[in-house]
């Protein structure tokens, strides 16, 4: 039993089928579905049902999959454990932020850290889907957080760290907004549709809801893309926290799109295993598991 057969355990149960998880981990389907069986033939249990559609943990397997879940974050902790002892204090620590997450969360926690190691200089970004993961593989951020699309899961510790909700809006004059019927993707093909780009360099490039065949419009940033859905030239996602005003004075709607319902994102904190770790990255790090939200 190794611990990367436990990894691709957890990554079939958490993405409900053996094609996510080998997406997830960035390997074959049939390499998941191997080294599953190996780990079912080495322990003489069956793990997984594969009657349905979708793979079911067996009265057997849900009891080891408990014990794997403590097993793995054990593992985490050793890890973390063994990088402090080693750690020195940094000159510069790199932390890149998802840019659909509120700042606040992580603002007193970088201003707790620069008053206690006041030499380190800590430098934050803001980054847009694949710009993340591209910055923690190619060493040019210490911590993201972001979500695990595409996240290598085996190169990575992550921990849960918080939800976004994102809404489908448009300017209540904007023509699809003025009913609450749900528009077809066709419908909605003739609309400008605001999306955000991609800040990677497109080794690693990911979209998320984006209408296929639909005009579109790209803008660099968030607030950018808000400012002009209020003005009514378009319609797109936007994080529910960063639009309540807007909404509450009736200046944004809800759309009703078909296959763009309100979207909940899951955002984790994420580091590379195989970094090294300074006693400043690891005090963030402690810090941001305990804004959990």
């Amino acid at each position: 039993m190794t611990y990367e057969q436990l990894i691709v355990l957890h990554a079939i149960v958490t993405e409900g089928t053996f094609r996510g998880a080998a997406e997830r981990l960035n390997k074959s389907q049939s390499a998941i579905s191997h080294m599953l069986k190996k780990l079912e033939a080495e322990i003489d249990i069956v793990l997984l049902s594969r009657e349905d559609y979708r793979p079911k943990l067996t009265s057997a397997g849900k009891i080891f999959y408990r014990q794997t879940i403590r097993v793995m974050q054990q593992m985490n902790e050793l890890g973390s454990l063994a990088k402090t002892l080693n750690a020195k204090q940094e000159a510069e620590v790199s932390l890149a932020i998802a840019a659909t997450l509120p700042l606040q969360p992580t603002l007193g926690i970088i201003g707790r850290v620069r008053s206690e190691f006041p030499a380190t200089h800590i430098h934050l970004s803001r980054e847009n889907l694949s710009g993340l993961i591209e910055r923690l593989l190619s060493g040019s951020a210490d911590i993201i957080i972001a979500t695990m699309d595409g996240v290598p899961e085996e190169r990575v510790e992550a921990v849960s760290f918080a939800d976004v909700t994102i809404l489908p809006v448009a300017h209540p004059d904007f023509e699809p907004a003025q009913s609450m019927h749900m528009k077809s993707a066709t419908e909605m093909q003739s609309y400008t549709q605001i999306v955000v780009a991609d800040s990677g360099s497109g080794a690693l490039t990911q979209s998320k809801d984006l209408l296929p065949g639909g005009l579109r419009w790209t803008v660099t940033d968030t607030v950018a893309k808000k400012e002009i859905l209020k003005a009514g030239l378009g319609w797109g996602g936007i994080p529910e926290h960063m639009i309540k005003e807007e909404l509450a004075r009736g200046e944004l709607v809800q759309l009703n799109v078909e296959g763009f319902q309100p979207r909940q994102s899951r955002l984790f904190q994420i580091r590379k295993r195989d970094r090294d770790v300074g006693v400043v990255a690891q005090a963030i790090w402690d810090d941001l598991i305990g804004t959990e939200g």
